[in-house]
């Protein structure tokens, strides 16, 4: 069940164990690559700010970003910040993102992302908690997958598996780990069984790991598509 409240909590701890995280660096290690192919930390830390910004713009019924391209220019533009600037960002952001969702608001109503996804308004906190958790464990720090809380792994996992199903181009699979199973990808033909600890599972439904930790039975293990 969904419960936006929570959610927004859990935001505001992920944020601080993050920016715990970042008081621990200096602007080199700002400026060094990033788990992200191409992006450095300085980048995953600018796309986590205008992040928040584009939040609060879905919250108000407004396009998320002004385009794709401007989105990545907003990124390539902030990313040599030094890191006291990216840290008043990540926190002058984080701040409008709560002031935005603390206001009177109908949950229940349907909101638009990028590209056309549309979602319930209640999601939206679960959604910026997923950015800022995966992208702190992008950030190479020490913070990984099997620092993040079951409760938020399994939702994460669910929400991935509900991701990938029904897609032609994803064999039908049935992932299992010791928290619970989901069906995903096409319908057609037996289901490949992917197990695995519950960390290995979600990096590999995320794109953050390879899956050569996983047991797949019933066909190879899922070439999966990039989200």
């Amino acid at each position: 069940m969904i419960n936006h409240v929570h959610d927004l909590a859990s935001v505001r701890e992920a944020t601080d164990r993050l920016l715990d995280s970042l008081s621990r660096i200096d602007n080199a290690a700002a400026a060094e690559a990033s788990r992200l192919p191409g992006w450095t930390r300085g980048h995953v830390l600018a796309h986590l700010s205008r992040n928040a910004d584009a939040l609060v713009n879905v919250l108000r019924g407004e396009p998320m970003y002004a385009s794709g391209e401007a989105r990545d220019a907003d990124i390539a533009r902030d990313a040599v910040r030094s890191l006291d600037a990216h840290l008043d960002d990540l926190r002058d952001s984080a701040a409008r993102f709560d002031a935005q969702a603390a206001l009177p608001a109908d949950w229940e109503r349907t909101v638009e992302l990028r590209n056309g996804v549309t979602d319930r308004a209640a999601r939206v906190p679960f959604r910026r908690l997923v950015e800022v958790e995966l992208h702190h464990v992008d950030l190479g720090l020490g913070y990984e997958l099997e620092h993040l809380s079951p409760a938020f792994t399994e939702r994460e996992t669910e929400f991935l598996a509900q991701r990938f199903e029904g897609r032609p181009d994803v064999p039908p699979t049935l992932v299992v780990t010791d928290a619970g199973q989901w069906r995903t990808g096409g319908t057609e033909g037996p289901a490949t069984t992917v197990s695995g600890a519950p960390a290995d599972v979600l990096g590999w439904l995320s794109g953050r790991r390879d899956g050569a930790a996983l047991k797949a039975e019933g066909g190879p293990l899922p070439k999966l598509p990039p989200l």
